[in-house]
């Protein structure tokens, strides 16, 4: 069958390990030569594999390395992050937590609070967060796909205090300037009193489905110490990416 013989593709690509020729493939699977080639540009314009040097050799796509990753249950992905997560509460004596982008919206799925329990601290929640206010979810949205933006932008957006901005040219100007920093801030926009930092977490080119975040009170929160843990979340992000592409590899 014709979706058969595009699994058995797949397959073959994945286990190699190596960019593959259109030779080496048809070869492994004996079908006839123009069926081969036509059944790669099939899933090459699915972006289900790509050919990196423009030579006719292929990889797995970032797109079905996606795939992958939204396969893989909170649970597994929490496990593996925790460990890092945890080190990053002792460090900087704030809870830190751990979001994902799911059917369009940004989610905390885990969170760990300083080790020391003698210490005040805020507790973020679980759940979802409003795209336009949490920094964890604008840690998300300034990395999304250009018609994601634009939904956000042309959405009813609600005003949680004085400081929440709804306006869609603060909303575009907040998202570019968090390219720029590399984190994004949320400063006492979803509850007065409260803020956060939170950075995304790259997962190598299959784009940014996960930040990592702390929070505590205002008067913490400085406009100083949001720069200061800012630049430290960036650097924990890439610890936390590293967790999750080997419980993806695990996984699989």
């Amino acid at each position: 069958m014709h979706f058969e013989r595009l699994i058995a593709l797949l397959e073959l690509i994945a286990a190699a390990g190596r960019p593959v020729s259109v030779a080496e493939l048809q070869r492994a699977t004996n079908l006839p030569r123009p069926t081969c080639y036509r059944l790669l540009q099939t899933l090459a314009q699915h972006r289900l594999i790509v050919a990196p040097n423009d030579d006719g050799r292929y990889l797995i796509g970032d797109r079905l390395i996606r795939i992958a990753l939204l396969g893989t249950s909170d649970a597994d992905i929490c496990q593996a992050a925790a460990p890092v997560l945890r080190k990053a509460a002792a460090q900087l004596g704030d809870s830190v937590f751990l979001s994902r982008l799911r059917r369009g919206e940004v989610e905390i799925i885990h969170v760990e609070p300083p080790d020391d329990p003698s210490r005040p601290y805020i507790h973020p929640g679980l759940g979802r967060r409003p795209l336009h206010a949490c920094s964890c979810a604008k840690a998300i949205a300034a990395f999304a796909e250009p018609a994601f933006q634009q939904q956000l932008l042309n959405d009813d957006l609600a005003r949680f205090t004085e400081h929440t901005k709804t306006r869609p040219e603060d909303i575009r100007t907040e998202l570019d300037s968090i390219v720029r920093k590399g984190y994004a801030e949320c400063n006492q926009e979803i509850e007065t009193g409260i803020a956060s930092v939170a950075a995304p977490v790259r997962l190598g080119n299959v784009g940014v489905t996960f930040s990592v975040g702390a929070t505590g009170s205002a008067r913490k929160f400085s406009t100083r110490y949001r720069e200061k843990i800012g630049g430290k979340l960036t650097e924990i992000s890439e610890e936390v990416s590293g967790a999750i592409q080997l419980c993806n590899l695990v996984e699989a």
